[in-house]
């Protein structure tokens, strides 16, 4: 399904908002190419090898956009008045709020989404071949986020992220459309620990504005059960200077090991942690 609509969706931050259908983001995927996001149903209903971004234009390919579950997370909280009545609560409780009470009004409601393609004829199906759908959605976004997981990852402990499209993403930062960004996921070694990069362009915290903040993601690995934990080995940051006078930044930081950031994963990811004043924006 397309994204949520309420009565306060034109007062959330853009951020929250689908760029295909303008509503909120349901189930959100991100474009690695400039970092906006979509509803995964919206991705899901492109045809194209190349996915273009409906709001820079940016083209990002299919196998390279990543279901974001911790920005669906950080959603979870965000404050929602129904379109149907004066329920108010967090989007976490609006899905079940409005299957309970307001199923007949959505199902005879037109849906005045911007999507392109022709999703009406999708809309006026019967309500089985619905739940088929979003059953064989779920499997396909599932085998799609293992492709993205497994098609260049490295198993060696490193890995070499280079950025596209860095001047939208900084745009983007700041503006406060989208403060971060995720590395494709990468592993210690064959069965080791499954880890990512987070990355600040315009800084976080105490650093926003006068830094590049990096940070180290450790992630729900298949081999969590044999790896010792807390995750207690040093982590290297470095960026590196493509021109001809090679100064390099490189900086890198010990796991305290008492943080929750480095215990054995319970959710996809950890808290983020690492280095805050990383690189200046002076």
């Amino acid at each position: 399904m397309v994204g949520f609509d309420a009565k306060n969706k034109t007062n959330l931050d853009s951020k929250y908002k689908c760029s295909e259908c303008s509503l909120i983001l349901r189930d959100p995927v991100q474009l690695t190419a400039c970092g906006h996001r979509l509803c995964q149903f919206c991705f899901l209903n492109q045809n194209q090898t190349l996915m273009p971004c409906s709001e820079c234009h940016m083209q990002t390919p299919k196998a390279q956009i990543l279901i974001d579950r911790a920005f669906k997370s950080e959603m979870q909280a965000l404050p929602i008045i129904c379109s149907y009545c004066d329920w108010t609560d967090t989007l976490q409780n609006y899905e079940e709020h409005l299957q309970q009470l307001h199923q007949h009004s959505i199902a005879n409601e037109p849906q005045q989404t911007k999507l392109s393609i022709e999703e009406k004829t999708v809309f006026g199906v019967v309500e089985g071949v619905n739940e088929n759908l979003d059953i064989l959605i779920q499997n396909l976004a599932s085998s799609e986020e293992n492709i993205n997981d497994i098609q260049y990852p490295s198993y060696d402990g490193t890995l070499t992220w280079k950025i596209t499209g860095f001047t939208g993403k900084m745009l983007d930062t700041q503006s406060e459309r989208q403060t971060s960004i995720y590395s494709p996921p990468f592993y210690s070694s064959p069965t080791g620990y499954k880890m990512r990069a987070r990355l600040y362009l315009h800084g976080d915290g105490n650093a926003r504005k006068t830094h590049m903040s990096l940070f180290f993601v450790l992630m729900l690995g298949p081999y969590d059960a044999i790896l010792k934990f807390p995750f207690n080995y040093k982590v290297i940051f470095c960026l590196y200077d493509q021109t001809p006078q090679q100064r390099h930044i490189i900086d890198s930081f010990r796991p305290d090991i008492k943080s929750n950031s480095f215990q054995r994963p319970r959710s996809e990811m950890n808290i983020a942690s690492g280095i805050p004043k990383f690189v200046s924006l002076g």
